[in-house]
């Protein structure tokens, strides 16, 4: 289990994220979104113990993450940004992790090497950035890790390898019950994937749910009137987003739809709509800190 506790963590006088609170448990996959540059990278570094957090505590399984070497055996991160040594392989890298962690699977190495159809003995410097990627996820997936923590990995994988890279992780958690956190700027990346979704805003964690609540705490509602309508007709109702056009009012509510509904029923509109929320418009609306008028920006 992963135990994330109010961490804050601070570079000079910048603060990267403050008060972060969530847990991972065994056998979940939690999605970490954020824009990019909302502290997605700081967190998992300090998660996996790279950086030492200014504020709270991370951790595994009872265990304080940073400077654990005993945790560390067990934790594998895999970053945006990719490093292997000059010259390397996928086979010598295999051999390099295979001496630190006492769990690698030389077999499940070979086995994902033939999946994703890479050649063992070729330099990884030669190889795409998606391809590279590949190797990683085949050597983190082959520590047969306890807590897996990874930056942005679907950036530079096709769609054929996204999506090997899902059900192997979906079947990895099941046979290990490892707690796997998974970033993205791309909600679309994590769908059908998390179990669990954390939102980053504003350096801090301003969502953190069950994926399978999502679409019980929102609810979002067309209207139609026969006659022209303002914001000023919604004063009373406490909603995320508005948007009026003429006659029609699309309008979204966290909170329980029934309720909503009989608020809206008030207004006498001529026809209301249900709709469910897609997570990528919970997020979007949870994120959003101005309304542009984008017809006047190129006034």
């Amino acid at each position: 289990m992963i135990e994330i506790k109010n961490v804050t963590k601070k570079f000079d006088n910048f603060v990267a994220i403050e008060d972060i609170s969530f847990n991972v448990e065994p056998t979940s996959i939690y999605g970490l979104i954020g824009y990019n540059g909302a502290g997605k990278t700081t967190l998992l570094k300090t998660i996996a113990g790279i950086y030492r957090a200014d504020g709270g505590e991370v951790l595994l399984d009872g265990q304080r993450s940073f400077d654990n070497d005993d945790n560390r055996k067990d934790l594998f991160y895999i970053p945006d940004d990719l490093y292997f040594p000059l010259n390397s392989t996928p086979l010598s890298m295999a051999k390099f992790y295979a001496d630190y962690y006492p769990n690698f699977h030389m077999k499940t190495f070979e086995n994902l090497i033939e999946v994703f159809g890479l050649d063992k003995k070729k330099k990884i410097r030669g190889f795409s950035k998606g391809m590279q990627r590949q190797t990683e996820i085949i050597l983190g997936l082959a520590s047969n890790p306890k807590y897996l923590l990874l930056d942005e990995t679907f950036d530079g994988l096709d769609p054929q390898k996204k999506e090997i890279s899902k059900k192997l992780f979906l079947e990895y958690i099941a046979q290990s019950e490892a707690s796997i956190i998974i970033s993205s700027h791309n909600l679309t990346e994590l769908s059908n994937l998390c179990d669990h979704v954390g939102l980053i805003n504003g350096k801090k964690l301003t969502m953190d749910c069950c994926v399978d609540d999502i679409s019980q705490n929102y609810c979002k509602f067309r209207l139609i009137f026969d006659r022209d309508i303002k914001e000023a007709d919604f004063a009373d109702l406490k909603y995320m987003s508005l948007d009026i056009d003429s006659k029609i009012a699309t309008i979204i509510f966290e909170g329980n739809a029934k309720e909503q509904a009989e608020k809206l029923k008030a207004l006498n509109p001529i026809a209301i709509d249900e709709y469910k929320l897609t997570m990528e418009e919970v997020f979007l609306n949870e994120m959003e800190d101005k309304k542009y008028d984008i017809t006047k920006i190129f006034e």
